[in-house]
């Protein structure tokens, strides 16, 4: 006899998070592959193929009832995308029914809370900040993609830290241990421009994010420049949470690797509790904010989901 389960997918920028639970709230296994954001990775339903495939195969025999993607880039514009993708992949491994398709934002916020309102500032590859209701994002603020915003994310401290290299290198800004430390992680020897110019383009903007530790470790360890873009990081991740106005009432939700530790996590989480008088929650894995939504759909108890988040 197979039993009846429910699946989470949480797909980023740079992987893609897959887990299989009982209606109880127990995970049966997981499955991971590459990113699957709808623009930024080379083929997202592939990816989202790959993760359900692996966590299905540790899942055992199972009646699959219901499913909740949350997946970076699938509101506004890419919600189209997000959804051919998706199907693309339930279709390819013959799953029944029709998932459910939400952006990363709710499943963030739910893999924090199970409380229905709320809101949520994420800061990871991406960031942006959002009030949420009922696994719906009523109001939003940035979230604007690499190019034209997400301040503050990982990708941004990222490019500010070779900016700084760069500026240093030409001398319109002071030296910075960044000039040894950001080529070294690009495998390329320091003082070239050029060369950390190529470097940099080879690269997805997504890597780019990859970049963001090597800058909080030298703010830790006082370098001025590192310093100046983390204390911007907080202060940009801060006014896009600002503008989304948060309710001392409910939760506030912090996700995401920049907010997880390091200066720019606790400069915002000072910030959040001297500002909104609200004691932030920080949020477990996104799959576990997938999983609780797709439980929550399927008619399963807060119970169920509170499971998750405590397991």
């Amino acid at each position: 006899m197979s039993a009846e389960v429910v699946i989470g997918v949480d797909a980023g920028g740079t992987s893609t998070r897959c887990a299989v639970a009982t209606r109880e709230g127990r995970i049966l296994a997981r499955g991971s592959a590459g990113g699957a954001n709808q623009y930024s990775s080379p083929d997202p339903a592939a990816a989202l193929v790959a993760a359900l495939r692996d966590a299905l195969a540790g899942a055992g025999r199972v009646t699959v009832t219901g499913a909740v993607f949350g997946i970076a880039g699938a509101s506004g514009p890419g919600r189209a995308r997000a959804m051919e993708s998706v199907l693309r992949a339930w279709g390819e491994l013959g799953l029944p029914g029709t998932p459910h398709v939400s952006d990363d934002i709710a499943v963030a916020f739910a893999a924090g809370s199970t409380v229905s309102a709320g809101t949520v500032l994420i800061a990871g590859t991406g960031a942006v900040a959002a009030r949420v209701r009922e696994g719906t994002v009523t109001r939003r603020c940035d979230g604007h993609g690499w190019l034209l915003g997400d301040e503050g994310s990982a990708v941004w401290i990222g490019l500010a830290g070779l900016r700084a290299v760069l500026a240093a290198e030409d001398g319109r800004q002071g030296a910075t241990v960044l000039a040894q430390r950001l080529p070294a992680a690009l495998g390329i020897a320091p003082g070239d421009p050029q060369a950390l110019v190529r470097a940099v383009h080879d690269r997805p903007p997504a890597r780019l994010g990859e970049l963001a530790p090597e800058v909080t470790r030298a703010a830790e360890e006082g370098d001025p420049q590192a310093l100046r873009i983390t204390v911007e990081a907080a202060g940009r991740l801060l006014a896009a949470l600002e503008a989304v106005a948060p309710r001392p009432a409910e939760p506030l939700v912090l996700a995401g690797s920049v907010l997880g530790e390091g200066p720019v996590a606790r400069e915002v989480r000072a910030a959040v509790e001297r500002r909104f008088g609200v004691t932030p929650i920080h949020a477990g894995e996104g799959v576990l904010g997938a999983l609780g939504l797709a439980l929550r759909r399927c008619g399963a108890g807060e119970e169920a989901h509170a499971a998750l988040l405590e397991a």
